[in-house]
């Protein structure tokens, strides 16, 4: 990482996290200040701090609202982008500080049980509109090709559910205690955290199609998909560099900083959590 020159560095107060890219901004959580923070990616600038307690377990954006996991108040807080003020908080909260929300077929989407259950809301009402029944230990979700894909880090399997139905449609092995995942290529890619293997499954399929050595085990973390590429970070690994084409790492930064990355704007955006700062990198580094 001491090769890495950053085209922007942001100041970040407290452990810059969780990350969601908009079409003009990203907005990064620091849970132990309760702020979740606007960076304008045209200026370079930190422009608007949102206090939220305890903001966890991802962002998501959509239907006109950031939308944040608290797990101070145990809600989903949805939040007006442009004015920074609470619209709603809606009793539906996160299973698990390291989990995850997502939007898609005009709902966002939310576990809200270490049991598993998969929670449907409705932007227009902000009300819970289904709940599905998952594997326990299932926690990040992600939207694609019409279907809620998430993985169980207890069952070590990837689970689709249907979003017209809300029915589950499909259960697919991958490697040990699978945690984060991300969308690309035609297929689902899941962070194992058992092994720091990286799955790929087919969406049109539902098979798992590589398992991909990455030797990044452990908690935390995260995977993002972009620039024709899949990135993941941890502790002290901030970033790997997958080739869907070969299944293949192709690149791997080592030392300080990682914990979430996000692709967007032309960039790679890290976080380092541990020193309180938001990188904005040139995705076609050395």
């Amino acid at each position: 990482m001491a090769d890495v020159h950053p085209d922007a560095s942001f100041a970040v107060e407290g452990q810059p996290d969780w990350m969601v890219v908009t079409d003009d901004a990203v907005w990064v959580t620091s849970s132990n200040v309760n702020h979740v923070v606007r960076l304008d990616a045209a200026t370079n600038q930190p422009n608007l701090v949102v206090t939220i307690d305890k903001p966890c377990s991802g962002l998501a954006a959509g239907f006109g609202a950031i939308w944040v996991p608290s797990c101070g108040a145990h809600t989903l807080v949805r939040v007006d982008p442009q004015t920074g003020k609470t619209v709603a908080q809606i009793p539906a909260g996160p299973a698990d500080s390291e989990g995850g929300v997502t939007t898609g077929e005009g709902s966002v989407w939310i576990v809200t049980s270490k049991e598993g259950l998969l929670v449907r809301i409705d932007p227009q009402t902000n009300k819970v509109a289904a709940k599905i029944a998952l594997p326990s230990g299932s926690y990040v979700p992600a939207f694609a090709e019409g279907a809620v894909w998430i993985t169980s880090t207890e069952h070590n399997v990837l689970t689709r559910v249907d979003a017209r139905s809300n029915q589950v449609v499909a259960s697919v092995p991958t490697g040990p205690q699978p945690r984060f995942l991300t969308v690309g290529d035609g297929s689902v890619w899941t962070l194992n955290q058992g092994d720091g293997t990286i799955s790929r499954v087919d969406m049109k399929t539902n098979r798992l199609v590589a398992t991909i050595a990455a030797g990044i085990s452990g908690t935390g973390g995260e995977i993002a998909f972009g620039e024709g590429s899949v990135w993941a970070t941890v502790f002290e690994v901030p970033m790997t560099r997958i080739d869907p084409a070969s299944n293949a790492v192709v690149q791997q930064w080592v030392g300080p900083g990682g914990d979430s990355i996000r692709l967007g704007h032309g960039s790679v955006w890290l976080t380092d959590f541990a020193h309180a700062k938001v990188w904005r990198l040139n995705p076609k580094l050395p």
